[in-house]
């Protein structure tokens, strides 16, 4: 049951990453462009957590996983800090 957790949350964020950079594409609008980076971001943790927890649990990948989540969510803060000036 974990396993098809993981893929969802995965498919999930990457389906918004996707989406939203089709948006911002289509309208320039700079808080898309940061919601997009930051679900790419988000998306890339959740796939790190699907390789770490079932393709490869003898390897550690918790500190990319770490960072790769807090890179996501740094860059939604950092875009609702800039438009909001």
């Amino acid at each position: 049951m974990a396993e098809l957790i993981y893929v969802l949350c995965a498919v999930t964020s990457t389906l918004c990453a996707v989406l939203l950079t089709r948006s911002y594409l289509r309208n320039r609008s700079r808080m898309l462009m940061w919601s997009a980076l930051g679900f790419a971001g988000l998306a890339g943790n959740n796939i790190l957590l699907f390789v770490d927890a079932l393709i490869v649990p003898s390897i550690d990948l918790s500190l990319p996983r770490t960072a790769t989540g807090l890179v996501g969510m740094a860059l939604l803060v950092m875009g609702l800090i800039w438009e909001e000036q």
